[in-house]
């Protein structure tokens, strides 16, 4: 494989100044660190330079390898599809195209807002979570999959569940977790959250802090990066609510957007268990994982809920099959509304 360029600012200025047609022409006497007069800068540290704020109102978006560029130009046509579809907002391309041959590159338009790490989410932004779970779910699955989206299978609770057993008695000796905590989820509980069939659904899969686009009033403005997004299990897009904003928020936002019980409470589970080997990993030099954000969402996924204590699956058995047979109908009334299109 090819190594890629590293991207710098002047490839940024560069190719900047080529694509915003309102750009003045940089001269001799231009600060440094603009691009076609505006300013310039990494998103982040980390991540070799592979996003970049332009000015105020961009941020542009350079693949790393062929692969990324994949997703990166599938990105561009799944927003378009699942826009109609979201209270929140979703990136507007401005401009696209190879920034070095066969790397692809988006220039966005730049959501107005903070992180979920910024801002807490408020009621009213738990409405806007709700709507967005909501919203995957009416997406034609079909439509999705033409445009190469996988089809991911649900990951199996059990085996994350040892693994998450043995993470948390590393995670005990560092003085770090309370592994007692993991014995709240038994193999019994964890087969009976194992996902029901038929209930695949776009799922974004990489909802996180930094991808909830969150107003100073708690509202959440848009949602960031659906370069991950695959045809899966509901639950995934749950548990990273869960680690972003909390348990109850994401409970609430998913209860609200019609999911029962169960893939709420799998939600839950896959979101524990993964804090917890994830930080494990970090804690034994596997990872290099901001320390303080793996804290955070561990601290976030394990916060208690109410609905945890109350609900007995085989009661819930019927319910769940009933939602299955709904979502298998509605994704066929879909289908047929899609081919029709």
């Amino acid at each position: 494989m090819t190594q890629a360029p590293t991207p710098t600012a002047d490839t940024v200025r560069r190719l900047v100044r080529t694509l915003l047609e309102d750009a003045p022409a940089t001269g001799a006497g231009s600060p440094s660190g603009t691009a076609a007069g505006f300013d310039v800068r990494p998103v982040g540290e980390g991540g070799g330079h592979r996003a970049w704020w332009v000015g105020t109102r961009h941020v542009l978006h350079l693949a790393p390898d062929r692969e990324a560029s994949l997703r990166r130009r599938r990105e561009l046509r799944l927003r378009d599809i699942v826009r109609p579809h979201l209270p929140v907002a979703v990136p507007v391309s401005v401009a696209h195209g190879d920034w070095a041959p066969g790397l692809a590159y988006t220039l966005d338009t730049r959501l107005t807002g903070g992180t979920a790490a910024e801002h807490d989410v408020s009621a009213l932004g738990e409405d806007d979570l709700a709507g967005l779970l909501a919203g995957l779910r009416r997406v034609p699955v079909r439509q999705a999959g033409t445009l190469g989206v996988p089809r991911t299978p649900p990951r199996s609770l059990e085996a994350l569940r040892r693994m998450a057993v043995h993470a948390a008695e590393r995670l005990g000796a560092a003085d770090e977790f309370d592994p007692a905590r993991t014995a709240q989820l038994t193999p019994p509980a964890a087969a009976q959250l194992a996902a029901q069939p038929g209930t695949a659904v776009l799922v974004h899969h990489r909802l996180s802090g930094d991808h909830l686009v969150v107003g100073a009033d708690g509202r959440v403005r848009g949602v960031l990066d659906w370069t991950g997004a695959v045809i899966g299990d509901p639950a995934e897009d749950i548990a990273g609510l869960a680690r972003a904003v909390g348990s109850p928020a994401a409970v609430r936002a998913a209860t609200l957007a019609g999911y029962g019980a169960r893939p709420c409470l799998r939600g839950l589970w896959l979101a524990r268990c993964d804090t917890v080997i994830r930080l494990a990993d970090r804690v034994d030099g596997r990872s290099d994982a901001p320390l303080p954000a793996l804290r955070t969402e561990l601290r976030h996924a394990w916060e208690a809920i109410l609905l945890e204590r109350v609900t007995e699956f085989r009661e819930d058995h019927r319910d769940d099959k009933d939602e299955d047979d709904t979502e298998h109908d509605s994704e066929d009334d879909e289908t047929g509304e899609d081919g029709e299109a």
